[in-house]
């Protein structure tokens, strides 16, 4: 009968450690998606600095 409760106890450590693990997960998963929504940004940023450069052409340096 002893079994049952050391299997039942396995268990619950399982099930406790899946769940930090899931809570875990999202917190990283989190984080993830905020420098992605960043790198977004700072994409953005370049953009509009890439297009206020003006590049002489060949034919107007002669």
């Amino acid at each position: 009968m002893i079994w049952v409760f050391v299997f039942c106890g396995i268990a619950l450590a399982g099930l406790i450690m899946l769940v930090c693990y899931a809570v875990w997960l999202a917190h990283k998963a989190s984080d993830v998606f905020s420098e992605l929504e960043m790198l977004g940004t700072r994409a953005e940023e370049l953009g509009e600095i890439v297009g206020r450069l003006e590049f002489d052409s060949a034919a107007e340096r002669n």
